[in-house]
């Protein structure tokens, strides 16, 4: 599974036999999150969440919006349309 991008030590993974639409795993601490990217524009949505805190979530998602173009980049390199 690719890490994508990395976020205060969270990785940020695609993994290449997944689904549509696109959407990213958030993995660290003991806690998992998915979320839509909604390419190519966003805004990524929270899909799934096992056990990050609600202030976590909020520093993800901008973590994830400030690098959404290159997420939606390497969702499209790996599984090709969004």
């Amino acid at each position: 599974m690719p890490t994508v991008l990395l976020l205060s030590g969270l990785r940020v993974v695609v993994y290449p036999n997944d689904h549509r639409p696109a959407h990213v795993h958030v993995i660290g601490n003991g806690c998992e999150a998915v979320f839509h990217l909604h390419c190519p524009s966003g805004p990524p949505e929270l899909r799934e969440n096992y056990h990050f805190g609600a202030r976590d979530l909020v520093r993800i998602i901008e973590g994830l919006s400030a690098g959404l173009t290159a997420l939606c980049r390497e969702w499209r390199t790996i599984h090709g349309a969004y």
